[in-house]
């Protein structure tokens, strides 16, 4: 049974007499997700298409505020609390744009993704985590993992909206464990890359000549 804690800060004040005793806080484990590749050897990947060297700029991941943090999300119906005892190892929404640089250089090596400014000739890539939380059914069940992302490809020149997506993924945790949730994460993580990274290459592959023409060499973070 793992323990939430609420996401309300309660505020109590104290009288402290000349001498106080401070107590010590509950030990905190740290974790990270986005290890599972999505891409390779023992992956359910699946097809990813040839391209012709395309330049994409991944501009920097939009991230859900209650999640981008370094703490775990839950939500029981209309109720949130984060796990208590518990952490990320990083921000969540860096953890996660790692896991999506990672996708890219192994699951797409035709493009040559970029990170930061536009560069020339480049198409722009935005990704937004809409949702990444812990979803109980009901209390002190075995929870799902739910994530959903809208995706964009624009334009350069005008940041004109060529195509647009959005992709759900839902990953079932054995128990009701941190170690299980982790593992559920590290799943439905490396699926959310995946889809990602194969529309993305699938769209680029089949826009119109003179929509895309090739960027300038990675220049990873």
């Amino acid at each position: 049974m793992i323990r939430l804690s609420s996401v309300a800060v309660v505020a109590a004040g104290l009288t402290l007499s000349a001498c106080a005793v401070l107590k010590t806080p509950d030990p905190v484990q740290t974790y990270r997700f986005g290890t599972t590749p999505a891409f390779g050897e023992g992956t359910a990947q699946g097809s990813v298409p040839s391209c012709a060297p395309t330049g994409v700029n991944l501009r920097r991941v939009e991230f859900n505020a209650a999640a981008r943090g370094d703490q775990i999300l839950t939500a029981t119906g209309n109720e949130t609390a984060y796990v208590g005892g518990a952490r990320w190892v990083g921000q969540a929404s860096t953890l996660f744009e790692d896991a999506l640089q990672d996708g890219f250089a192994t699951g797409a090596p035709c493009l040559r993704v970029t990170s930061g400014p536009l560069t020339r000739n480049a198409v722009s890539l935005t990704v937004d985590v809409r949702r990444f939380e812990t979803v109980y059914s009901t209390p002190g069940a075995a929870p799902e993992i739910k994530i959903a992302v809208s995706v964009q490809l624009l334009r350069r020149d005008d940041r004109a909206i060529i195509k647009d997506a959005r992709f759900d993924v839902i990953q079932n945790a054995d128990a009701n464990r941190v170690s299980s949730i982790v593992a559920a994460y590290n799943g439905a993580t490396a699926e959310a890359v995946r889809k990602i990274v194969e529309w993305t290459v699938q769209e680029v592959a089949t826009m119109p000549p003179g929509d895309d023409t090739p960027g300038t060499p990675a220049n990873r973070r």
